[in-house]
């Protein structure tokens, strides 16, 4: 059974930083494209980076210049390092993995639980 597991959330004034990361677990061998959504109170979820296993990242332009996503395949980690971050970047983080090859199988899809991002101004 994968697992992924988000932390490094929390309350942060605006201009400040914070860096999220994204552990998955489960006899993993693999793991295709890696991505962050946020969702705020009475919004949808949206992404918010993307990055795939050979490096490649994409970001909403919300966050360009602000947010970098990045990841360690042989740690099977994600991270979002978040600066000069804004009120309206309070949201519930979420990571997401997919095409998830495991000695156990494959996986398409999996989610982590989400984290609390909350910047006061």
């Amino acid at each position: 059974q994968v697992q992924l597991v988000e932390s490094g959330g929390g309350l942060v004034q605006a201009g400040g930083s914070l860096r999220l990361s994204c552990a998955a677990s489960g006899r993993i061998l693999t793991i295709g494209t890696m991505k962050w959504y946020r969702q705020a109170p009475g919004t949808q979820r949206d992404m918010v980076a993307s990055i795939s296993r050979g490096g490649t990242t994409n970001y909403v332009d919300a966050v360009k210049g602000r947010f970098t996503i990045s990841r360690d395949n042989a740690k099977n980690t994600m991270y979002l390092q978040m600066n000069s971050l804004k009120p309206e970047d309070t949201a519930v983080y979420y990571c997401n993995a997919d095409h998830i090859a495991t000695r156990a199988g494959s996986v398409f899809e999996a989610w982590g639980q989400g984290t609390q991002v909350t910047v006061s101004s």
